[in-house]
């Protein structure tokens, strides 16, 4: 008994309307993942400014 190699499965061709939509939501992920970023440096940024953080929890 020989296992005889599987072919590749088939990969789906996205028409043109489909990868304009694949775009636009990777778009948003990018926006949405920027904005999370930008709000967590400005969050430490005021936290360091004004002394909460670590050093209360000690």
């Amino acid at each position: 008994m020989t296992d005889a190699p599987k072919p590749p499965p088939q990969i789906p061709q996205l028409d043109a309307d489909a990868l304009k939509a694949r775009k636009r939501r990777n778009l948003w992920l990018g926006l949405a993942l920027a904005a999370f970023v930008v709000l967590v440096m400005l969050i430490t940024m005021v936290r360091l400014h004004t002394g909460t953080g670590i050093s209360e929890r000690m």
